[in-house]
């Protein structure tokens, strides 16, 4: 399952250089995760790393985009094989 970036966000900057897919964007108001390449930090960390440094949680698993750790360990692999 892919992450969110709620309203709730403070725009304070903290996730962004803490993903390791790149996931994270400034979007028109608040950041944003592209569900294409959240991983939920699979194959690097234990927890995502995004939901981490959050200081006001905001970032809960997106219930639209659903994916098992397989498919996010699966996910996480055809990214960094592109750029090999």
């Amino acid at each position: 399952m892919a992450l969110i970036i709620t309203k709730d966000c403070i725009n304070c900057d903290m996730c962004l250089p803490e993903c390791p897919n790149e996931a994270i964007s400034v979007g028109a108001k608040i950041y944003v995760i592209d569900p294409d390449r959240c991983t939920e930090c699979v194959g690097f960390y234990d927890k995502p790393q995004c939901v981490e440094a959050c200081p006001i949680d905001c970032i809960p698993k997106d219930p639209n985009h659903i994916e098992s750790y397989d498919q996010l360990l699966q996910k996480q692999r055809a990214l960094w094989s592109k750029t090999d």
